[in-house]
């Protein structure tokens, strides 16, 4: 069951990247990223009361407070992420971003072991994590007249800079501190109520941005520029219902993680056909390592 939760959340992860980049790619609008938060926090907190009011879910202040260094480190390193998309491509944010999942099972192995892999799980995980990392190293060296070319088909134009490829980078640590953390908590907490704690969280944060966009900074919200917002909180929230129950499978973290922090290979396809981004014979090639890494992942576990 890990192996195709995984696969969810790789697609629902995918989608939300694809709809908040076309949400936060505004340049002019200075408070993307923090409408992004609130139309997230929005989407979760209606979950969390359908887990609540009609699933049943336990809930309390002690599990708000257990889960909150967890929900913390995910909610900052998806700010980050989408401030970031005002300054990078998606096709270069998302690889970055989501080599992650390729920290999380270097961390898994150093401090939990690898025992109990054989070498076939062990080589698919490293194809996961060449291919996840190689996208990103692909994108941050790539040639500077293919990069004019496909801005030139998505019809913006982003200046390399420090900037543009630290947010990502710090996306990155934080969400794989972030995910390491989860599943050493989620052996104390139920999966439910985890997922549901995060969601609180995020409505709060949520709460929190819309107070100091609408209330303190008088900043507007247009509904044909929120639109896109929210389908990609739609998708983040299905793609974190996934993800929760996938990596609470503690014995196939070091796979698991790999997979869908893969869902950048997606967000990359996504990118060229929807965004115009180009893409070059390197980047389809580290896709095609991802796609095999978990090919074999899915066999595997069979």
């Amino acid at each position: 069951m890990w192996f195709w939760l995984s696969i969810i959340a790789l697609l629902c992860w995918s989608g939300s990247d694809l709809f908040s980049k076309i949400g936060c790619r505004d340049a002019s609008d200075k408070y993307s990223h923090l409408k992004m938060v609130m139309a997230v926090g929005v989407v979760m907190g209606l979950h969390a009361a359908f887990e609540i009011f009609v699933g049943g879910t336990e809930i309390s202040l002690s599990i708000l407070l257990t889960y909150l260094p967890v929900s913390l480190l995910y909610i900052g390193s998806m700010t980050l992420g989408y401030l970031g998309l005002r300054y990078i491509e998606l096709s270069i944010s998302s690889p970055i971003c989501n080599s992650s999942g390729a920290l999380v099972a270097v961390l898994t192995l150093l401090f939990v072991g690898g025992d109990d892999y054989s070498p076939l799980a062990l080589f698919a995980v490293a194809l996961v994590c060449v291919g996840a990392i190689g996208l990103g190293v692909v994108d941050a060296c790539e040639d500077e007249t293919l990069r004019a070319q496909r801005q030139e088909a998505g019809n913006y134009k982003y200046a390399k800079s420090f900037l543009a490829l630290a947010l990502p980078v710090a996306y990155c640590l934080l969400d794989a501190a972030g995910t390491f953390a989860d599943n050493r908590v989620l052996e104390t907490l139920n999966e439910d109520s985890a997922n549901v704690a995060y969601e609180l969280t995020f409505l709060l944060a949520g709460i929190l941005c819309f107070v100091y966009v609408v209330l303190i900074k008088k900043d507007k919200l247009i509904p044909k520029m929120e639109a896109p917002k929210y389908t990609g909180a739609i998708f983040e929230t299905a793609g974190q219902f996934a993800y929760i129950y996938a990596i609470a499978d503690t014995e196939h973290l070091a796979m698991s993680a790999p997979i869908i922090s893969a869902y950048c290979a997606a967000s990359v396809l996504w990118s060229r056909l929807f965004l115009k981004e180009k893409l070059s014979w390197k980047h389809y090639a580290m896709i095609l390592l991802v796609v095999i890494g978990i090919v074999i992942m899915g066999v595997f576990d069979m």
